[in-house]
């Protein structure tokens, strides 16, 4: 019997979560299985390999969201392991992941304790921002007009694109920063992420005490309206805390 594991926690909260009925992967009963001083949660695996399709992503996460809603956050958080984690029995994870990482493991769970990862993500109409750019900027402006209807130069093309292209990305820093200096303060660590798509200009998480979500918030709220709602903001303030979750394997 090969097992899928969800997460780690400390032995000593098992009894926060011992009662909870759960299913998981293929539909699995959610198990709890303790190797002091952690306990892993698992679920029996009826597949050696599992592909990262909608459906088994979404198994995956509502079990952590699941243990995250049932433990009182104050008490502990759940260490979320990657997504797809199958081993062939205990003895496995002992000498994989416990053993050789136990330091680390039990750092990273005292560090997620009253804590949450949130994320925030911007996205905005290049288009319209260009067009801004150019209207607030009477050089650029003027340079870009006398330039309409003229066949443009190889260096005439080059010299205008170059000088539009630094306007938005210039744009895009102005709200990057003002994002960055108003939420960082507000969290213990910060991590950035790729940009997914050409719309989006800025994709970030951050830890901050769970006590302090609403005020976090706040300051996103504020941040649209200081720009005035000229962004699309998605904002995720209950995921598992996987940007907050390394394990050194050097």
């Amino acid at each position: 019997m090969s097992l899928y594991l969800y997460a780690i926690l400390q032995a000593e909260n098992l009894d926060l979560i011992k009662h909870l009925d759960l299913k998981g992967m293929n539909a699995q009963p959610v198990q709890f299985h303790a190797i002091p001083p952690f306990a892993i949660v698992y679920s029996e695996s009826q597949q050696d390999r599992y592909l990262a399709s909608r459906a088994n992503l979404l198994a995956h996460e509502t079990v952590l969201e699941v243990l995250m809603k049932a433990i009182d956050p104050h008490k502990a958080v759940p260490l979320p392991l990657q997504f797809g984690l199958v081993v062939e029995d205990w003895e496995e994870v002992q000498n994989d992941l416990l053993i050789p990482y136990a330091e680390q493991l039990k750092g990273l769970i005292n560090n997620l304790i009253s804590k949450r990862e949130v994320s925030v993500k911007l996205f905005w109409n290049q288009t319209e921002e260009l067009n801004l750019a150019v209207a607030e900027n009477d050089g650029l402006r003027q340079r870009r007009e006398a330039l309409i209807g003229k066949i443009l130069s190889m260096d005439e093309a080059i010299a205008i694109g170059q000088e539009l292209e630094a306007a938005i990305e210039n744009r895009q820093q102005i709200i990057v920063d003002a994002f960055l200096n108003t939420l960082k303060p507000l969290s213990h660590e910060y991590v950035e992420g790729e940009l997914m798509t050409e719309n989006m200009i800025y994709n970030g998480s951050f830890l901050i005490d769970w006590d302090r979500e609403p005020e976090f918030a706040s300051a996103v709220e504020n941040l649209d309206k200081q720009f005035e709602n000229r962004l699309r903001i998605r904002y995720n303030d209950f995921t598992a805390p996987y940007n907050f979750v390394k394990v050194d394997r050097d």
